[in-house]
């Protein structure tokens, strides 16, 4: 059986695009709005952020850009581009779709 904190495929590159919609923000930040905004259900590792992130940089939906940190340190601050917020706009609508469906067969007595 999953567990809370298991994450449908895909899901992890919606929550990014979604988080950093807010504003622009480190990998770390990003995990713990994550974290925060899920009411401490979901939690995303390095593991699966930071190789989520590349592929959105590579996709060209998200771009990065060296920035000193609250922790006055330098760290890779990550925003949307034009295109990435219309693949937000695209992905949240299937998320949508795809949720409403399991929904339905979850609900079926």
């Amino acid at each position: 059986m999953s567990k809370p904190t298991d994450l449908v495929q895909g899901t992890v590159d919606l929550l990014i695009l979604k988080t950093i919609a807010i504003e622009p923000m480190h990998g770390w930040a990003i995990a713990q709005r994550i974290r925060q905004m899920s009411n401490e259900v979901l939690q995303v590792g390095q593991s699966a952020l930071y190789p989520a992130l590349h592929k959105l940089e590579q996709e060209g939906w998200i771009e990065a850009e060296w920035k000193t940190s609250e922790s006055n340190r330098r760290a890779k601050y990550y925003s949307l581009t034009r295109a990435g917020r219309k693949a937000l706009a695209k992905e949240a609508t299937q998320w949508e779709r795809l949720s409403a469906a399991i929904s339905l067969i979850v609900r079926t007595a």
